[in-house]
C-alpha cells in the first residue's frame, strides 16, 4: 500500500499526469476540435452533473457552480456544467430514494451522476446493463489519457475502480496518502497523565491503569466515555479482530467479528471495565454533544473521536480556562508487551465514494470524459486540492500552501473546513486523488498532525474489505439474513457490557449457535465468493 502510494507521489513529481495530445472529437450535441489532453476545450456543450453537496459547501452555497472552485473548473476546463443536487442536508437514505428514481426515469438524465457505484444493489455492473451509465473503458482509453496513465502504473488502483468483469464505471476519488485513512481513534488528556506521571498506555492492562487513575486521583466521574455507534474503536482491534465483516490477517478470507474468540474477551474486558465505574454508565445513550461536553469539563479523560472535530473542537473550547489542557491520539493497545498490532481501523483508500458516472443517454460523453480526466492532470490535482493558486494557496519551496484568507476562515470567518470548501473539495472528495498537503495543513496543532504519526499502522488496510461487489440476488439475501443478525448481536452485547447477563460459556456458546442458526455462514460465504471476484479482476 505505502508503495503505491509513493508511486502516485512520483507520477505527480514526474509530470505523469500530463496531457496527451490526440485527436479532437465529435459529439450530437457538442464538438471539438481540442487536441484531446488539451485544456480549455473549445465546445459549445454544456454538461449536467448531478452531485449531492456536502455539508461544508451547502452551509453556504446553494449550488457548487456559484463556489470559487466550481467557477474555476469551468473556466479552467473550458466546459460549462450545470450542477445539479439533491436537496442540501438529505439523508443518504433520501439521496439514494432521489438517485433511484432519476435512474427509474430514465428519459431526463445528466451527463454525469457522482455517487457511490459500489453500494447500489447489483453493484455497477447492473447499472451498465440496465442502461443507466456507461461502460467507460473506450472513453477512458480514447478521451481521459491521465487517468488511463494513472491506472497503468498503478495495478491496485486499476483493480479498485473495475467492476468484478474487468470494466470501468467510473472516475474514481482515491486518498493518496496513508495520512489520509486515519482520521479517528483513541485519545486521552497528555494533561491528565503529566499531573499522574503516567506514560500514555501501550497495552490493554496500561490502559486500565490509566483510568483507575483517571477516576481515583482525578476525580472523573465518567473515566472512559464514547458515542456507542463508534464501538467498533473501544479497543477492538486490540482483541485480534474487528467489528462486523473484514479479511483475516492470515488466512485472508472474510471473518464475522462479533463471532472470533477475541469478540468474547473484549466483551469480558468491557464489562469488567463499566461495573468498575470506568466506562460511562450512560454508553448507550451518549451523544456527540455530551461527550464533547464531558472531554471539556473533567467529566471524562479519555474517549475515541476525530482528529478535527474532537481534539480539534475541545482544545479551542477548554484552553482559554485550562491552558495546559491537551489531548493526544493513541494507536490501539496491545495484549501483552512486545506483542504486534495487527488489526487497526483507517479509511478505505477507494471506497467507491464520489464515483462519477457517465450516464448512457448523455449526448456530450466524450466531452464529459475530458472534464473529469481534468481532475487527473497536474493542473486538476492543484485545483481540487488547494484551489486556486494567489487566492487559497501560494507555492512556498515546491509546497502548496494555503494562505492566510482561506486559513483564517476568508472574509465571512467561516470555520475552516467550510472556508477551505468555497475553493476546493480535498476537505470532501471528487473525482480526483486527495493530496495529504490538505490533511497536513487543515491539522494544524502539533498534536493534531503527531496523531496522524501515531493512529498509522502499515498494513492494516489490507484486513478491511476492498470494494467488492455482491450481485444484486447477493445483496438482497445477504441484507435479509445480516438485519437479523445485528439486531441480535447488539441487542446480546447490550445486556453483556451493561451487566444484565453474565458472559459465560453457556451464553456464550448459546450465542454464537444462534448466531449460526441465523445463517451467519451464509452471509460470510457471499462476501468470500464476492472477494474471490474482486481478487480475480
Amino acid at each position: 500500500m505505502r508503495k503505491l502510494l509513493l508511486s502516485v507521489l512520483v507520477l505527480m513529481i514526474l509530470g505523469g499526469f500530463s496531457a496527451f495530445a490526440l485527436g479532437g472529437s465529435e459529439s450530437a450535441a457538442g464538438s471539438t476540435t481540442t487536441p484531446v489532453g488539451q485544456y480549455p476545450v473549445q465546445t459549445n456543450a454544456t454538461l449536467r452533473y448531478w452531485v449531492a453537496l456536502d455539508a461544508n459547501t451547502s452551509a453556504n452555497f446553494v449550488n457548487m457552480g456559484l463556489t470559487h472552485y466550481g467557477q474555476a473548473l469551468q473556466r479552467n476546463t473550458g466546459i460549462k456544467v450545470d450542477f445539479e443536487h439533491p436537496p442540501a442536508g438529505a439523508s443518504t437514505t433520501v439521496i439514494l430514494e432521489a438517485l433511484n428514481l432519476m435512474l427509474a426515469a430514465g428519459d431526463d438524465m445528466p451527463d454525469i451522476i457522482e455517487y457511490n457505484w459500489v453500494t447500489l444493489v447489483g453493484g455497477p455492473g447492473k447499472a451498465i446493463s440496465d442502461g443507466s451509465i456507461t461502460k467507460l473503458d473506450d472513453l477512458i482509453n480514447n478521451y481521459a489519457p491521465n487517468l488511463k496513465a494513472l491506472l497503468r502504473s498503478n495495478p491496485q488502483f486499476d483493480r479498485w475502480v473495475k467492476a468484478d468483469d474487468g470494466s470501468y464505471y467510473n472516475f474514481p476519488f482515491i486518498r493518496g496518502h496513508e495520512k489520509l485513512l486515519y482520521s479517528q481513534g483513541l485519545m486521552l488528556r497528555k494533561d491528565w497523565l503529566d499531573d499522574l506521571s503516567l506514560r500514555p498506555p501501550e497495552t490493554v492492562q496500561d490502559w486500565y491503569n490509566v483510568l483507575v487513575a483517571f477516576k481515583d486521583r482525578k476525580n472523573a466521574a465518567s473515566p472512559f466515555t464514547i458515542v456507542w455507534s463508534n464501538r467498533n474503536r473501544m479497543f477492538m482491534p486490540s482483541f485480534g479482530f474487528l467489528r462486523e465483516m473484514y479479511v483475516g490477517a492470515v488466512d485472508k478470507r472474510v471473518h464475522f467479528g462479533q463471532i472470533e474468540p477475541g469478540y468474547r474477551q473484549w466483551i469480558e474486558t468491557m464489562a469488567k471495565w463499566y461495573q468498575e465505574g470506568l466506562i460511562d454508565k450512560d454508553i448507550m445513550s451518549i451523544t456527540t454533544a455530551i461527550q464533547n461536553q464531558k472531554m471539556t469539563t473533567g467529566t471524562s479523560g479519555a474517549t475515541v473521536a476525530s482528529v478535527g472535530s474532537g481534539m480539534g473542537v475541545w482544545t479551542d473550547t477548554a484552553r482559554p480556562d485550562y491552558p495546559r489542557y491537551e489531548i493526544i491520539a493513541v494507536q490501539y493497545p496491545v495484549l501483552n508487551r512486545g506483542d504486534r498490532l495487527v488489526y487497526s481501523i483507517p479509511n478505505q483508500p477507494y471506497s467507491g465514494q464520489s464515483g462519477c458516472a457517465i450516464t448512457e443517454k448523455s449526448k456530450n460523453k466524450e466531452i464529459a470524459a475530458r472534464f473529469l480526466d481534468y481532475g487527473f492532470t497536474q493542473a486538476g490535482h492543484m485545483l481540487y486540492n488547494f484551489g486556486i493558486e494567489g487566492q487559497s494557496y501560494t507555492m512556498v519551496n515546491g509546497r502548496a500552501i494555503y494562505t492566510p484568507m482561506v486559513m483564517n476562515g476568508g472574509p465571512n470567518n467561516w470555520p475552516l473546513s467550510q472556508s477551505l470548501s468555497a475553493y476546493m473539495r480535498s476537505p470532501g472528495s471528487g473525482p480526483f486523488i486527495q493530496n495529504e498537503g490538505y490533511i497536513e495543513q487543515y491539522y494544524a496543532l502539533p498534536e493534531q498532525s503527531q496523531a496522524l504519526a501515531n493512529f498509522i499502522l502499515p498494513g492494516a488496510v489490507d484486513t478491511l474489505l476492498p470494494p467488492i461487489i455482491p450481485t444484486q440476488e447477493e445483496s438482497r439475501e445477504y441484507a435479509t439474513i445480516m438485519q437479523e443478525i445485528n439486531t441480535y448481536v447488539d441487542e446480546k452485547t447490550a445486556r453483556w457490557l451493561l451487566g444484565t447477563e453474565p458472559v459465560t460459556d453457556a451464553t456464550w456458546n448459546d450465542y454464537i449457535a444462534t448466531v449460526r442458526r441465523m445463517n451467519i455462514d451464509r452471509a460470510i460465504a457471499i462476501q468470500n465468493a464476492a472477494l474471490d471476484r474482486y481478487n480475480r479482476r
